[in-house]
């Protein structure tokens, strides 16, 4: 079963300096029909002006992923983490007992990014940063795993059962992925338009997957998507 979340029905704010998209219910936007799905709790596409970005702020008992589309954020948090996150790199920020962090738009462009929030499997975890780059040709025409609970093939860290994976496909270009039994999906296009066992789909779309064994997801135009196996 496969249940479709249109990129025209998710929250919108728009703050000037923040353009942002909800994919769930967050801070002003509310949706009980849509509060998250299984472990997953946060999708939110966002677009910050040059020079503006989000002051210190804090985060507790979430995983925060941040995910760069275009142009660079610059993030400092009160572990020690720091660096310019771009396009090809990845980001977890393990929040758990409690951090304070920033991040602003570190290009002369408009950074384009999705933050996402996964619920830990354990309260009160060690606050903790990773950053990592992922090469377009390690994701092109296959699903990529950039964050795991095991680390596994030079994976981020994430600190609950849920396989993060990422993928770029050219036009008519497929990447398939298959469900173990009793799992679930979420896919989230970035970019791009295509089908996902032939229903169409385009940037911004979310798909809550239950109930189904193999997942094809095809390409009509150059696509950027990511995949969430989920307990």
């Amino acid at each position: 079963m496969m249940n479709v979340r249109p990129s025209e029905a998710r929250g919108h704010a728009n703050h000037g300096w923040l353009d942002s998209h909800h994919t769930f219910s967050f801070a002003s936007y509310f949706d009980p029909e849509n509060m998250g799905f299984r472990s997953l709790r946060v999708i939110n596409e966002d677009r910050v002006q040059s020079g503006e970005g989000f002051d210190t702020h804090p985060h507790r008992d979430m995983e925060i992923i941040t995910y760069p589309l275009s142009g660079a954020i610059a993030h400092r948090d009160s572990t020690g983490g720091q660096g310019l996150l771009r396009a090809g790199e990845v980001q977890r920020m393990t929040a758990g007992t409690g951090v304070m962090h920033s991040e602003m738009n570190g290009s002369n462009e408009d950074v384009h990014f999705l933050q996402i929030w996964i619920i830990p499997d354990k309260k009160g975890l060690k606050p903790e940063y990773e950053q990592k780059f992922f090469p377009e040709n390690d994701r092109k025409g296959r699903w990529r795993v950039v964050a795991s609970p095991d680390a596994r093939d030079g994976s981020l860290t994430v600190h609950q059962d849920v396989l993060l994976s990422s993928t770029l496909l050219s036009p008519g270009e497929k990447a398939e992925y298959t469900l173990p039994k009793g799992r679930h999906a979420w896919v989230q296009i970035a970019r791009g338009t295509g089908t996902l066992n032939g229903v169409a789909l385009k940037a911004g779309d979310g798909v809550a997957v239950t109930d189904e064994s193999s997942l094809v997801l095809t390409a009509s135009e150059p696509l950027e998507a990511l995949l969430f196996d989920l307990a």
